[in-house]
């Protein structure tokens, strides 16, 4: 779902789409989007012989690209109108357009099924937020990420374990919920915490749940994700963001477009798009109404984050 992460007053527009009932709604709507779309359009084609990839090129000719996406405000999903939005899709808009593809259609599914269903073909495009990490970049490509991020965590009003850290879930033997397929699994467990321990939940939302009902004492996500949710509760908060420590060090995740590993054609044209709309500061204006800040723009690469 960053070096330090500041907060220069932006919140999310419109704001009904990130209470609580508008992710309940958004996940309504994510089924009903998800089977229009497959009643609606072609199997994607396969892949081609050809060095790069050809994807581009039939993406042009067909006039539509599908794009991946998991149903999590504010990086991918369909709003309580049926209408697909997000981060990532608007930003794909914007970008396939200028690549001569003037259509972009969801395919909704849940966040651990992105990658398998990219190189299966159910889509395109994976357009979700998705961190950029080793693992990841041994099954898929990358582009350069359009945003940085620190993790957060949802905690108890008041934070009655002082909990800053994932040394401090541990230490403080704190109950740990985070979310299916979640970077913060990893970084929880580089901790010192017991995997098998670990409370896995689908979203945020149930995350939220979980704390506000006592069963775990925090739930770790993106600091956009956490301040989002927990807008509305009475019995939860967020904390600071923080930097998660790999190898000892503070880790920075970046979140990119991922694409089968035969498109580099297709990443490459994408990637000189964004550097476009990065340098020119149209990307921040694209990002800006889902809560992102300036702080959240990088200048990362992919080849950084996948460890090379």
């Amino acid at each position: 779902m960053a070096p330090p992460l500041g907060n220069d007053g932006q919140t999310f527009r419109p704001e009904r789409r990130h209470s609580r009932r508008a992710v309940l709604s958004g996940a309504a709507a994510l089924g009903a989007a998800g089977a229009l779309g497959a009643a609606g359009c072609t199997r994607v084609a396969s892949a081609s012989d050809e060095p790069g990839g050809d994807l581009l090129g039939r993406l042009r000719a067909q006039g539509v690209v599908r794009l991946g996406i998991a149903g999590e405000i504010p990086f991918g999903y369909i709003d309580r109108d049926g209408h697909l939005t997000g981060e990532a899709p608007e930003l794909a808009k914007v970008i396939f357009k200028r690549l001569g593809v003037d259509r972009v259609q969801p395919v909704p599914t849940e966040f651990g099924s992105l990658i398998p269903g990219l190189n299966s073909q159910q889509f395109d495009v994976v357009a979700a937020g998705m961190y950029v990490n080793p693992e990841r970049c041994a099954q898929v490509i990358f582009a350069d990420p359009d945003y940085q991020m620190l993790d957060s965590f949802i905690v108890r009003k008041g934070n009655p374990k002082g909990l800053h850290s994932y040394r401090d879930v541990v230490e403080k033997k704190a109950k740990f919920a985070t979310g299916t397929g979640y970077a913060e699994i990893q970084y929880a467990v580089e901790a010192g915490y017991k995997e098998g321990d670990i409370l896995i939940v689908p979203d945020q939302v149930a995350g939220l749940n979980a704390v506000e009902a006592g069963r775990v004492d925090v739930f770790a996500g993106t600091a956009l994700t956490t301040r989002a949710v927990v807008r509305k509760s009475a019995k939860a908060e967020a904390t600071k963001p923080f930097a998660p420590l790999v190898k000892g060090k503070p880790h920075v995740d970046g979140g990119a477009f991922a694409f089968r590993p035969s498109e580099t054609n297709l990443r490459d044209a994408f990637n000189t798009e964004l550097r476009k709309l990065k340098k020119s500061g149209e990307l921040f204006r694209i990002l800006r109404p889902f809560g992102f800040t300036r702080a959240e723009m990088t200048d990362l690469t992919a080849k950084e984050l996948c460890g090379g």
